[in-house]
């Protein structure tokens, strides 16, 4: 017999009980609060209306242009620029257009969530210790927690729809921005705080003077990650009613349709590509423009 076969197992009713009062108690709190809940995510849910609605019903000559003129405008590479035009008319030509601008801007907007909540939070843990101890264990739950347990609360909250996608994204999404900004802070030279010091610069100053730009080269790090996992969780929203390319591919699944599957796992793998080479050129032209100012 092993040891563990003696080890004294939890009392199954007890658990039983508290497994009932916890989802009992999350139940009253969504009928009671729901409502206000979801008034309180209306600007966000208006906002990613209007960043889709500027996607699908522009001409797609427009948007074209316009991804392609961000895209050089960052990267400053013509032939990341040509590439990004190649990417989008394939995926207009094999009739994703709609859906993959769909699943773009709310890429967009989650992202801009998570720079929104993150960024701040980044700066406060790099500043106080104790903070950073307490939210190191959230933000490793919050990243190796199984994506499909945060749509359960979600949905229970807001129903199914873009709204609850949109921040079961942002949580999944949001640690990398958190973790990079606190670790670029905390790895700008102590000699050039002392210079600031030194020359009577205020604590905000030195944040937004010194720390936060000798830090952006590791904050485009973690915006990196986090537009990638926002795509990648994305697709995963696709089960609780977020349109874009997560459906079609969900649907291929469901149906056994290979060649849908196929072709809307490219054009999420293409938007994939376009987005992680764009955010990583960027994230060196500012590391070397830094370097050319303080070297």
């Amino acid at each position: 017999m092993a040891w563990w076969d003696d080890f004294p197992a939890m009392d199954s009713q007890w658990l039983s009980q508290l497994r009932r009062t916890i989802d009992g108690a999350f139940r009253s709190f969504s009928r009671e609060y729901g409502e206000a809940v979801e008034l309180a995510f209306e600007p966000l849910r208006q906002f990613l209306l209007t960043s889709e609605r500027l996607l699908t019903q522009s001409p797609w000559p427009v948007v074209m242009g316009g991804i392609a003129l961000v895209t050089w405008l960052a990267s400053r590479s013509t032939k990341l620029t040509l590439s990004t035009v190649l990417i989008l008319m394939l995926v207009g030509y094999f009739g994703m257009w709609q859906d993959t601008m769909t699943t773009i801007s709310m890429i967009f907007v989650c992202t801009m969530v998570a720079l929104v909540v993150g960024l701040p939070i980044g700066v406060a843990m790099s500043r106080w210790e104790r903070l950073q101890r307490l939210l190191n264990p959230v933000l490793d739950v919050m990243q190796t927690m199984p994506s499909f347990v945060y749509l359960i609360p979600v949905v229970m909250l807001l129903g199914i729809g873009r709204v609850a996608g949109m921040i079961a994204v942002v949580i999944y999404a949001v640690p990398p921005v958190i973790r990079f900004t606190n670790l670029g802070i905390r790895l700008v030279d102590k000699d050039l705080l002392e210079a600031a010091d030194a020359f009577g610069a205020a604590t905000w100053q030195k944040m937004l003077k010194v720390q936060l730009p000798l830090a952006l080269p590791t904050i485009m790090a973690g915006i990196n990650q986090t537009i990638m996992l926002s795509l990648a969780m994305v697709v995963v929203a696709s089960m609780i009613g977020v349109p874009g390319l997560g459906q079609p591919v969900l649907k291929a699944i469901s149906n056994q349709y290979f060649t849908m599957g196929l072709f809307n796992g490219l054009a999420i793998v293409g938007i994939a590509i376009v987005f992680d080479r764009v955010s990583q050129t960027y994230g060196k032209r500012l590391q070397k423009h830094l370097e050319v100012v303080h070297g």
